[in-house]
């Protein structure tokens, strides 16, 4: 994997807006004094007219997209996603998600990734803070590819969207070429018949990259990537489980309420199934550096190799 070009999705995010800007001059962006983190800076400097720094004020930023997006434009508020989905989700709630309003919110900093800012920036809970909103929905990205397709669909998406970006670089492993990018459908990555590992985010990567040592032990493991958390492909992950018979799910996010919560929610409906939920547990993060605190938090190849090998068993 080192050798794969590594890219940070909220990288990714600055990049889309600002392509998407040339486009469709109905787009605007916002953000919260972060526009050097978020990278909507690169937004801010091919389109200063477009851009509105809110200032350290998330729920006055989400009142204001809101405002804005009732005039028929396409608001994109920035801010962290501790910020984005945890300060600011009453007015989220209320002003986004009750109206139903055409609100996008691309929230970066996502994750124990977030490295050294520690436990109180490193979002763990967003994703199920959002999933409860009624008619919003989830993005959760894998790598730049991905990233930048979801930023052009969210805009497209008529309705409220809440897009998760990260900050360490994480591999490409999607063809730009082939990639289609599709709200509420999953992507299978790697075929196998022993076990179904469904991600999002940044451990895709590590999740493949585990599969090939599970098989060199004899397992094999199916791999579904899940950009969209909600709606979820409840076709696609039911067919994998009855295919397989045992699922892990695997996320950068608590194990309550995100991607292994979807998950299990739709399974015990609709295909009763043993799932190994990987992710952070009910514990907050700690300050150091991204890469090890991924390790320590259990997301690297590595460790998701030996829980799922364990699982298998």
């Amino acid at each position: 994997m080192s050798e794969v070009k590594k890219i940070a999705t909220r990288e990714s995010y600055g990049n889309a807006l600002a392509e998407l800007g040339k486009e469709f001059d109905n787009l605007v962006v916002l953000d919260a004094d972060l526009a050097n983190a978020t990278k909507t800076g690169i937004f801010k400097k091919a389109f200063p007219d477009r851009h509105i720094d809110c200032g350290i004020a998330e729920g006055n930023m989400m009142g204001v997209a809101a405002g804005i997006a009732t005039t028929g434009k396409v608001p994109f508020a920035s801010s962290f996603a501790m910020f984005a989905a945890g300060r600011a989700f009453e007015q989220v709630r209320n002003s986004i998600g009750y109206p139903h309003l055409n609100v996008k919110i691309g929230a970066t900093h996502a994750g124990v990734s977030v490295g050294e800012d520690g436990a109180t920036h490193q979002c763990n809970e967003d994703v199920a803070l959002m999933r409860t909103i009624p008619g919003m929905t989830v993005i959760v990205p894998s790598d730049d590819v991905e990233a930048k397709a979801a930023v052009r669909a969210a805009y497209l998406h008529e309705g409220p969207c809440y897009l998760r970006f990260g900050r360490l670089a994480v591999p490409v492993i999607n063809d730009k070429a082939d990639y289609k990018f599709e709200l509420g459908k999953g992507i299978v990555l790697r075929e196998g018949k022993d076990v179904t590992i469904v991600a999002s985010g940044l451990p895709v990567s590590n999740c493949l990259e585990a599969a090939e040592k599970l098989a060199a032990d004899g397992i094999d493991a199916k791999v579904i990537n899940i950009h969209t958390i909600k709606p979820l492909d409840e076709d696609l992950i039911v067919a994998a489980a009855k295919e397989t018979g045992k699922v892990v799910t695997v996320e950068e996010h608590s194990i309550i309420g995100g991607l292994g919560s979807a998950v299990c929610d739709c399974l015990s409906e609709k295909a009763p199934t043993p799932v190994k939920k990987i992710g952070v547990k009910d514990v907050f993060g700690e300050s150091g550096p991204a890469v090890e605190l991924v390790k320590k938090y259990g997301l690297d190849a590595d460790s998701i190799y030996a829980e799922v090998k364990a699982f298998c068993k």
